[in-house]
């Protein structure tokens, strides 16, 4: 399968004795996650179909149309749902999916290749960009200061690292 798969839910654990499915969504609609057909699996076969949900607190119950027990559900416990890309909507303006930046070129604004997007992390503090320069791996905030543009169709991203303060005259104490 050449298109991405995107992962949009995992199966959190079994619900009740029923073959139900306890699911978190990581789509921005969460119940849009059982729009896109049936959830696949990493290699892009089809798994499971998504027959009846519904919402319990941060998650859903999820009934599905292959007939499942409770133990193969509760094996199922970390698996992540996946749908392929193409099948998502087109992201809004200035927003974009991290499948799409993985693997793009970062150019310096004067032009001059940093590094390939490896990864988009986020910590707690917002998304950061994780690229692999010709100095090893680093990573840049994404925000509109440090990559001021993005363009996906191109594949390449421009970056304007912070440039980090001076270091202080007197050297710091060490803190007990």
């Amino acid at each position: 399968m050449t298109d991405k798969l995107i992962t949009i839910a995992r199966i959190k654990g079994a619900h009740g004795v029923k073959g139900e499915a306890r699911v978190q969504p990581f789509t921005a609609e969460p119940e849009a996650c059982f729009t896109y057909g049936p959830f696949l699996d990493k290699d892009g076969k089809p798994f499971l179909t998504p027959a009846k949900w519904r919402r319990q607190k941060d998650e859903f119950v999820v009934t599905f149309r292959e007939t499942l027990t409770r133990e193969e559900v509760a094996a199922l416990r970390g698996r992540e749902l996946l749908a392929p890309r193409a099948a998502l909507p087109d992201p809004d303006p200035d927003e974009f999916y991290i499948t799409d930046l993985i693997g793009l070129t970062a150019l310096s604004t004067d032009g001059e290749a940093a590094g390939r997007v490896a990864a988009v992390q986020n910590f707690g503090a917002g998304d950061l960009l994780e690229i692999d320069g010709p100095d090893g791996r680093f990573y840049l905030p994404f925000t509109r200061e440090a990559v001021p543009a993005v363009d996906i169709a191109a594949g390449r991203i421009t970056i304007d690292p912070p440039v980090a303060d001076e270091a202080p005259d007197e050297p710091s104490k060490d803190r007990k």
